[in-house]
């Protein structure tokens, strides 16, 4: 430890009593009020999980019936049936547009290959995948950056608190869903199980909107759910059904939403969840019965990624369990050093994504070409395989997916590199994974295969396309995993299929950092529950050497983007300081009967969304918080004029002029600004009563609480503003308002430097080894 720093132990008593900023001035909070969405820069805000108890919202309880108690029931489960069963639709027609589109290519390059027009059909392949992702890119550079990437890291971020621009708009579904075919159909390495979530996210909450006068969908039991907290269930049960339409899996899915996505969760919400994905797989069992009886085109199966390859008994023994602990280490070291390489490919992506659309497109269509290029080489560098006598199906595979592709190779053999590169992801994974293939692939291949699904899933991924990370993690995992068991080969009991399982399983949980779901998603997809014990151990292993490293991927990508992810606890240093030593200023107030001008003065000269309101003489002796009234509803007063020519308060004639839709949360995008609104000077200068408009019972906390208890309070609640009151009296009503930009570490530490040393040296005590890595 430097001199220059003496321990926190060592320091003057008065610093751990007194709040530090009673001895300087209160700072504005600098950090960023802006993220990256999608492909684009946006502005950020937060939402309202709270409920504003005014007096409106008050006696429109206190008028509701049992009718409008059970309207309310019943359309919250119409809508989980209704999210169900769009995204199951979205999902069965997103794989069968891939398996379909992907397939005309392979089919159209394979019969050049069997011409040995090599050059054509190169070119053939290279310029269709160069179509299909410029494509792509176009659609989701114009029409909605907001669509870029997997989604997982916005939608997370949406149920935790942060609301951005369009990134659940109709706009948003259209190109998320379009632009997911095209992608995956390229032969980029990205998935579709990462878009899905978003679209499945995307169309909760277009149902959630509570109707639109745009499209003349104005039922009364629409209304109830114009609020963020109903908003956010809806939207946590569509990124369950995405995953359930995604990998066939249903309690997967709701796992996945309870494990990774959802900052808040309560049983009702379970139940709804699970409802909803059991839609998914209804409705997705009846379509593949339909493209089993060959009605959904040439290529079309309908399996969305359903590897059932361990229908049969697996047999394990003591002597495997060295094997499969290996096999979590390595998954563990190898996911954390894909999440830190991701990191610094998607920072050079922002910084050339700066410099404009034209960039962005012309950095998707390099990966594409380079793709191409590598894709359609390396299955030269390998030698032909003879065909096995005993093979399951047509040896060699021509005109359609399958294990034997002849690629350049004469009659009578196949190319192993070809058959999981010349088909989709999602059969190149069933190759993997199937069993009784321990012959079927040679060594340099796997690991040919493995060092190229590494690299191109981490530069594809940052394009300006919809793109997933769950298949290309799956695909690289399972490649290294079959490469670990046949190095193994005769000394272990398990087939190098299981072991692709087990690689799959290792690498998910060691980029991912999830255990129960992806157990869950796992063994869903392969149908086998005998392979619990094997993939429990894998994950739990994979996920304790990663977390050494660096956080889960999903995590990582947020941070990156710039969103004010609150996170379950509390670092260390926040147990030192007070809610007075980060609270930002100015505080804006207003009067429970204020002046027109005044308000509109502060709409305008601000951007806050939440303004204390106090009451001073003559309405009280001595000046008292009376409550906190929203931006959103101070502009929906203005914008009805019920203005009072004398200061006098409201009473009940508020409930003559209002009612509680004037206050309801509008749809997306439709956000009313104080520059729309038109007042006369005469208006200026009248008068509005705010007591009936305001929350009379907002969470507050003393100014001398520690600033990691509020933090609990502040995410645990869900709050948009957490007001500080002082612990003695004689001083102002408010101190100020804490948001979630000021529990930030940028803006704690940047408040405090001394913090960042003391925070330093921690680090370099507990992980001396890692900081040196890294």
């Amino acid at each position: 430890m430097s001199e220059d720093a003496p321990p926190f132990e060592t320091q003057d008593h008065d610093s751990l009593t007194i709040p530090l900023l009673s001895h300087q001035q209160r700072s504005i909070n600098s950090t960023s009020q802006v993220a990256i969405v999608g492909a684009n820069v946006c502005p950020i805000e937060s939402l309202d999980y709270e409920i504003v108890e005014n007096d409106f919202f008050k006696q429109d309880w206190r008028a509701r019936g049992k009718v409008q108690i059970f309207q309310y029931i019943f359309m919250k489960w119409l809508l989980c049936f209704l999210i169900g069963g769009f995204v199951s639709l979205a999902g069965f027609f997103n794989n069968l547009a891939v398996e379909n589109i992907a397939g005309v290519k392979f089919v159209i390059t394979s019969n050049m290959m069997l011409a040995q027009r090599y050059w054509m059909a190169f070119l053939v392949f290279s310029l269709s995948n160069l179509a299909l992702t410029l494509f792509a890119a176009i659609i989701t550079a114009f029409i909605s950056p907001a669509a870029a990437g997997s989604g997982i890291p916005e939608v997370k971020a949406y149920l935790n608190g942060v609301d951005a621009p369009g990134i659940l708009s109709i706009r948003t579904l259209i190109v998320k869903i379009v632009g997911s075919i095209a992608a995956v159909s390229s032969s980029l390495l990205v998935g579709k199980a990462g878009p899905m979530v978003h679209t499945g996210s995307c169309i909760a909450a277009l149902f959630g909107q509570g109707g639109s006068r745009r499209y003349g969908l104005t039922w009364k039991w629409l209304r109830f759910f114009k609020n963020d907290r109903d908003r956010r269930d809806l939207v946590t049960c569509g990124s369950a059904a995405g995953i359930a339409a995604a990998f066939r899996a249903p309690v997967g899915g709701v796992l996945f939403a309870l494990e990774e996505m959802a900052s808040w969760w309560r049983s009702a919400l379970l139940w709804r969840a699970f409802f909803t994905t059991a839609v998914v797989a209804i409705i997705l069992r009846a379509l593949i019965d339909v493209c089993l009886s060959g009605k959904c085109g040439l290529f079309g199966k309908g399996g969305l990624i359903m590897f059932d390859v361990y229908s049969a008994n697996v047999s394990y023994h003591l002597a495997d369990v060295p094997p499969v602990l290996a096999l979590g280490v390595i998954g563990g070291i190898l996911g954390s050093f894909y999440n830190f390489l991701l990191v610094k490919i998607l920072k050079v992506y922002n910084l050339v994504n700066e410099k404009g659309t034209f960039y962005k497109i012309f950095i998707a269509c390099t990966i594409s070409i380079f793709t191409s290029c590598l894709l359609f080489g390396l299955p030269w560098l390998v030698s032909c395989q003879s065909c096995p006598s005993d093979a399951s199906e047509d040896c060699p595979t021509i005109g359609r997916s399958g294990n034997y592709k002849k690629f350049q190779c004469p009659p009578g053999h196949y190319n192993d590199l070809a058959s999981l590169i010349f088909n989709t992801n999602d059969d190149a994974i069933r190759n993997l994974f199937s069993k009784n293939t321990d012959s079927e692939f040679q060594l340099s291949t796997m690991l040919i295969f493995f060092v190229t699904c590494f690299i191109l899933s981490i530069f594809s991924y940052g394009i300006v396309a919809p793109a997933g990370l769950f298949v290309p993690v799956i695909v690289t995992g399972a490649s290294y995993g079959r490469f670990i068991g046949m190095l193994i080969g005769s000394w272990g009991n398990l087939s190098h299929g299981l072991y692709a399982v087990l690689g799959a399983a290792s690498f998910l949980g060691g980029s991912m950092r999830m255990t129960v779901s992806l157990c869950v998603i796992i063994l869903e997809l392969t149908n086998n529950l005998l392979l619990l014990p094997l993939i429990m151990v894998v994950l739990l292993v994979s996920k304790t050497v990663a977390d050494a490293f660096n956080g889960n991927v999903y995590d990582l990508i947020m941070k990156v983007k710039g969103f004010p992810y609150l996170e379950t606890h509390a670092e260390p240093y926040m147990r030192q300081l007070t809610v007075a030593d980060v609270v930002s200023g100015p505080l804006q107030l207003c009067h429970g009967i204020e002046k027109v001008g005044n308000i509109v003065h502060i709409l305008k000269t601000t951007m806050h969304h939440g303004f204390p309101v106090i009451d001073e003489s003559p309405h009280s002796e001595s000046p008292v918080l009376y409550g906190l009234i929203l931006r959103a509803h101070l502009i929906a007063l203005l914008k009805k004029k019920a203005f009072l020519c004398t200061p006098v308060q409201l009473g009940a004639d508020a409930f003559r002029h209002f009612s509680s839709d004037d206050f309801a949360k509008k749809g997306l995008g439709n956000v009313d600004k104080i520059e729309d609104i038109e007042l006369t000077d005469e208006e200026m200068e009248m008068f509005l009563d705010l007591h009936p408009f305001t929350n009379a019972s907002p969470y507050t906390v003393v100014d001398t609480m520690s600033l990691a208890k509020a933090l609990i309070l502040f995410r645990e609640v869900g709050l948009r503003h957490l007001l500080v009151i002082p612990k003695i009296s004689s001083r102002a009503p408010v101190v100020g308002i804490l948001t979630r930009h000021d529990f930030m570490p940028e803006h704690i530490l940047g408040l405090h430097p001394s913090l960042v040393r003391s925070r330093w040296k921690r680090l370099r005590f507990q992980f001396p080894l890692l900081l040196k890595i890294f």
